[in-house]
């Protein structure tokens, strides 16, 4: 399974400025304004250097030059949330050497104090001091027994001491859930992901050598409350490393970090290779005789390896042949030669988006018909069969505002989803980050009348009931003419009608989630008419549902449209770039169609039919008075548990491509 795994940002503690960046590669002259380098940290070429040889106690630190907010004052209860991933690579001048390796560091300094080379990664004492704000997750590559290492080839997380809070040996679980060890100390270049969640108190740490797509279950997972004692309202963020007479190459290659949510992805293609020198260039008689008994056996390997190699493809042969269960759930496969065709071979140049979930590619298939591509990895044989089972009744969806389906290709366990292509993206792209042209009200209103329909049409068109469960702006996608269709079932379950739903996963993105599915992990069509109010409101007021480049009352867009609504003054809610395009009427009614969907009680909330009698005229007048009565009393749960109680806790949730 793909991680689940969304970014949350701290409500009660929103950060003073976003803080994303990416550095594919580390150039002097670029890069100098935006990292702080500490002692022997130097630019290196490309790469980041961490350490001098030629100094015997050597350390360095490289640190981003802005501070992430991480509490909105230093006694807040509340901790924000980041994603980062970065490219490192350690590599010792003698393989036999005592080795240290490298740390991930967040501290509120970037001179801790008393710290020491060696062993101690330029970060820490050999003393115990009281605790301070300094976190660290270590990549060591030596064995120290008296900090209680298990291994020289290990990743641990460290609270202000030496002493790992929790260790685990380096390497990532492949797709069958089995653990590959990866060297780090070898100079190969390894991949890392550090999800840090701060309302979650939880630190998922992830790697893997490049060229390797993200494994789905993390190498270490630390989830303790403790974590909240060793951040302060500002940290710095970076990396540390040191050596004593003993020379270790420690270079970080790239890096990126998002603390609005998961970071961008690093383009690893053109990262320079470091390799071990041979320590001698002249050889013992021993030498010479392992060498001709290689020769030997490098004969027999390769016999061996042509007849494993023949023996392996034809089994993938035989695994990707069609299998009767397939014949029975969607008529039209692809070939995959045919998909790798339309997209240049999964290139890069044609990648339109990645998640958790898949990566979705744009192809051109021979008849120059222009569909998406969207690749996703399953554990096993027989959960691939049980998602195909379900994602062929998606497929058999016919609706002009849905994205259709029009075909599959599995590929062992792979199985790669062909859409038709939406050429205008998705509409929160139309809407946010200042878009080269701005969606005007009529075109936006049209949209949100295409996707209730849409929606209208999965909750009671059909002959089963479809929960999408993931219902959001960038999840709505804009046709040729810039029609709405709702997109991305990857997440969609399907119930019959009347049936309860029954699930223990709580899914979806954060800032769209029903309030009740914070206690009870069960989602219907009421949900996904919670999320779709959302997306009203983000449509009616150019705002995302959480937005920290406001003040501290209007970060949560729910909470700041229904304290207008109570005091009167909702319409002062609607995008002020829209101004003149609209009736005042008509956007009040609109954004109290938009809090009536977002009613805290499931059981009070219009359903699509009613929605889309609303949009498309056939109901006059704004959303019923009685599905407003809660909120004239101000009640706090319209929310949805992100304005209301501070320990209410959510589950981990998964972003969608």
């Amino acid at each position: 399974m793909i991680p689940l795994f969304v970014f949350l940002l701290s409500l009660l503690s929103p950060p003073t400025f976003a803080v994303d960046f990416l550095f594919n590669s580390f150039n002097g002259s670029i890069n100098s304004n935006n990292l702080t380098l500490i002692n022997d940290a130097r630019f290196e070429s490309s790469v980041v250097r961490l350490s001098n040889d030629s100094n015997q106690y050597s350390y360095g630190r490289a640190f981003y030059h802005t501070k992430l907010s991480m509490r909105a004052t230093e006694n807040s209860s509340t901790i924000s949330s980041f994603s980062t991933s970065f490219v490192f690579s350690i590599l010792p001048k003698i393989s036999t050497s005592p080795q240290f390796g490298l740390a991930f560091v967040l501290s509120n300094t970037t001179s801790p104090p008393g710290a020491l080379a060696s062993q101690y990664f330029g970060l820490f004492t050999n003393t115990t001091l009281p605790a301070a704000p300094l976190l660290a997750v270590e990549f060591d590559t030596g064995r120290n027994p008296e900090f209680n290492d298990p291994d020289d080839n290990h990743i641990g997380i460290d609270l202000n001491s030496i002493l790992s809070e929790k260790t685990a040996s380096a390497g990532y679980y492949n797709s069958t859930g089995g653990f590959v060890p990866v060297r780090m100390q070898t100079g190969q270049n390894i991949r890392a992901w550090i999800d840090f969640d701060g309302i979650g108190f939880e630190i998922n740490v992830t790697i893997a050598p490049i060229g390797m797509s993200r494994p789905s279950k993390p190498t270490l997972t630390f989830k303790d409350p403790v974590i909240a004692n060793y951040v302060s309202a500002e940290m710095y963020v970076g990396f540390s490393a040191s050596k004593t007479e003993w020379i270790e190459a420690q270079r970080v290659l790239a890096w990126s970090l998002s603390d609005t949510g998961v970071a961008r992805e690093i383009n690893t293609t053109n990262l320079p290779i470091f390799k071990l020198e041979s320590s001698s260039n002249s050889m013992s008689t021993g030498e010479i005789a392992g060498i001709t008994l290689g020769c030997g056996a490098f004969v027999i390997i390769c016999a061996s390896g042509f007849y494993l190699f023949w023996r392996k493809s034809k089994l993938r042969d035989e695994e990707d042949e069609i299998e009767d269960w397939e014949l029975e759930y969607w008529p039209h496969r692809f070939s995959y030669e045919e998909l790798s065709q339309a997209t240049d071979g999964f290139s890069n140049d044609n990648l339109l988006g990645s998640g958790g979930f898949g990566k979705v590619y744009k192809g051109t298939l021979t008849n120059n018909t222009e569909v998406a591509v969207k690749c996703v990895n399953h554990d096993s044989k027989q959960g691939l069969r049980e998602f195909m089972a379900e994602i062929s009744s998606m497929g058999r969806l016919q609706h002009k505002n849905l994205v259709q389906m029009r075909g599959w290709c599995r590929k062992g366990n792979q199985l790669m989803l062909v859409y038709d292509y939406m050429p205008n993206g998705s509409l929160n792209k139309w809407i946010f980050d200042n878009p080269t042209k701005l969606l005007g009200w009529e075109q936006r209103r049209r949209v949100l009348a295409d996707i209730a329909e849409g929606l209208n049409y999965l909750h009671h068109g059909w002959d089963q009931v479809v929960v999408h469960r993931d219902v959001k702006s960038s999840n709505i996608l804009l046709d040729s003419d810039m029609r709405g269709r709702l997109g991305d079932f990857g997440l969609a379950k399907l119930y019959q009608h009347g049936e309860v739903p029954n699930t223990t996963r709580v899914v979806g993105t954060l800032g769209y989630l029903a309030p009740e599915l914070a206690t009870v992990a069960s989602p219907t069509w009421a949900s996904d008419v919670y999320s779709f109010g959302v997306v009203i409101l983000e449509v009616a007021c150019g705002r995302r549902p959480i937005d920290t480049a406001v003040t501290e009352e209007e970060t949560v867009l729910i909470d700041w449209v229904r304290d207008l609504y109570v005091s009167g003054k909702v319409g002062e809610a609607a995008d002020p770039r829209m101004r003149g395009e609209y009736e005042a009427e008509e956007m009040d009614m609109v954004l109290k169609l938009g809090l009536a969907c977002c009613h805290p009680d499931p059981q009070r909330r219009p359903t699509m039919k009613d929605v889309v009698a609303v949009l498309v005229g056939e109901q006059e007048a704004a959303a019923p008075a009685e599905l407003l009565s809660d909120l004239a009393r101000g009640d706090k749960t319209i929310g949805g548990g992100l304005g209301g109680d501070e320990s209410e806790e959510v589950a981990p949730l998964r972003p969608a491509v």
